[in-house]
């Protein structure tokens, strides 16, 4: 095999047109392109290599509508709605409960105040006399404390505590707080939320409670402050009843919407089913109808053009033959050309039956694909050779997009480079199968392929061919230095 050419020595130049290569130039352009760490490089360097395709990246293709599907989505639906609904109802019951049992312990401080406290409120109690609490005391042990309120106070308008259940904040003063100065200032009661950070809480139990602040009043009008605490608990059980009934309510109205559209959802659904089958048979026929109106249209240009055609040239050389032994050598010449032209269109119509309907596709291997490709450059001052290892076997999607990049790549070559020699070589690599269209022409600026020229959709068609079948075309030219198309195919699509 003969060595590859130095790249600096093969190049033409930009005006001048390339001279063909033999079949052993383009063996070793092709192993030089196979395996480009075999050989050392020289000046100037060969091209890099463009990634042209987006391997894996799919067409973007609307995914079919399938009663599965519709019933999956609308599970789903229901089970999103459900986990929102619960979301919503405990963050909602939890609010309410809160304001509800907030209410329900202020209502309660104002009966309790009312019917149990003031009557038993005296100065003496105010002015903290020994034994002045004791009456108060058994009461709000025996009424009062109990599951729900926990702890009882007295204060003072100075902030002194004159009376607790819990004994050892009995004569401590605190800091009134604004909302406690407010109900003294403005007769009322407030109830709110307690956090239990202030000093006062020290006896507290727990993260928070419910407190209570009203004014109270001795029997000679002198004022002081009722305070109770209520445990919170009575929140989070009023929050789960609550929330048991939103999710109840919410539970058995979307069962009650599901039975109602079941009925039209099957309908919908075998409506569904039918456009199904109806658009796959529609497809297949339309599929079927193309495959046999291209069969029909070949089979027409063999029978009746391409045969008559043959039948013309022949004869055109029969008259070149009679007109030469009559000695009209002017119109034997004219006759011969008649016979080559007609001869060299025949063949030209027996590349484009290729074209319009390979046969190879269904069936066949690769190295007859790939002769079919070769076979549609004849008249097109393009010669091809094929090395194409014979191990290699593919199923038909792959081998139809081999057969798709192979001659997109052979008709840009034959359009745009002639003469020139083509090398298609189809090999196993460690990572799959790799395509490799290689032409010595006159090359290109791999620049255009992010803006090819108006018109020029030759590469964007290898692009998304590849891409959407998952694999890797790449690209290496430049001008002077030919073009080079690999195509990778991954190895799990391929079998040898």
């Amino acid at each position: 095999m003969a060595a590859a050419p130095d790249p600096a020595a093969a190049a033409p130049t930009a005006a001048a047109q390339p001279r063909p290569r033999s079949l052993s130039d383009d063996r070793s352009l092709g192993d030089e392109l196979l395996s480009p760490a075999s050989s050392a490089p020289t000046e100037p360097t060969e091209p890099s290599w463009t990634l042209v395709s987006t391997p894996g990246a799919r067409a973007d293709l609307s995914p079919v509508v399938t009663p599965r599907r519709v019933l999956t989505q609308m599970v789903g639906a229901l089970a999103l709605v459900l986990v929102v609904v619960a979301a919503l109802a405990t963050f909602a019951a939890g609010r309410l409960a809160e304001r509800e049992a907030v209410n329900d312990a202020a209502a309660a401080a104002d009966l309790i105040a009312q019917a149990v406290i003031t009557p038993l409120l005296t100065d003496d109690l105010l002015d903290g006399v020994d034994g002045s609490s004791a009456a108060l005391d058994e009461v709000v042990r025996d009424v009062v404390i109990g599951d729900e309120i926990v702890r009882v106070k007295i204060w003072s308008p100075d902030g002194t505590i004159v009376y607790a259940d819990e004994a050892h904040l009995i004569g401590r003063t605190f800091s009134l707080s604004q909302d406690q100065r407010d109900a003294l200032a403005d007769p009322r009661t407030i109830a709110e939320v307690s956090q239990l950070d202030e000093t006062e809480n020290e006896f507290e139990t727990g993260s928070r409670l419910l407190e209570v602040y009203r004014p109270v009043w001795t029997p000679t009008g002198r004022e002081m402050l009722f305070e109770t605490y209520t445990a919170y608990d009575v929140v989070s059980e009023r929050a789960a009843e609550l929330r048991r009934g939103f999710v109840g309510v919410t539970l058995s109205s979307l069962l009650l919407l599901v039975v109602l559209m079941t009925p039209v959802l099957s309908r919908l659904l075998g409506r569904l089913r039918d456009v199904t089958r109806h658009r796959e048979r529609t497809l297949e026929r339309s599929l079927e109808a193309s495959d046999a109106e291209r069969r029909r249209i070949a089979g027409t240009l063999h029978d009746g053009p391409v045969q008559e055609l043959v039948a013309s040239s022949f004869a055109a050389s029969g008259a070149a033959e009679q007109a030469a032994r009559r000695g009209d050598t002017a119109l034997a010449a004219t006759f011969e050309r008649l016979a080559v032209a007609t001869r060299g269109n025949a063949r030209a119509l027996r590349s484009l039956l290729v074209e319009i309907y390979p046969e190879s596709l269904s069936g066949a291997d690769p190295t007859t694909v790939l002769s079919d490709v070769a076979a549609t450059t004849h008249g097109r001052d393009v010669e091809v050779e094929l090395d194409v290892d014979p191990a290699i076997t593919l199923p038909e999607d792959e081998q139809r997009l081999i057969h798709r990049i192979a001659q997109e790549c052979v008709r840009n070559a034959a359009t745009h480079a002639a003469p020139c020699h083509v090398l298609i070589r189809l090999a196993r690599e460690d990572d799959g199968v790799t395509l490799l269209v290689a032409d010595d022409g006159p090359g290109f600026d791999p620049a255009v392929i992010a803006d090819p020229p108006s018109g020029h959709f030759g590469m964007k068609v290898l692009a998304d061919l590849a891409s959407d079948a998952g694999a890797e075309l790449a690209l290496q030219t430049a001008p002077g230095h030919g073009t080079r198309w690999r195509l990778r195919l991954p190895d799990q699509g391929a079998a040898s």
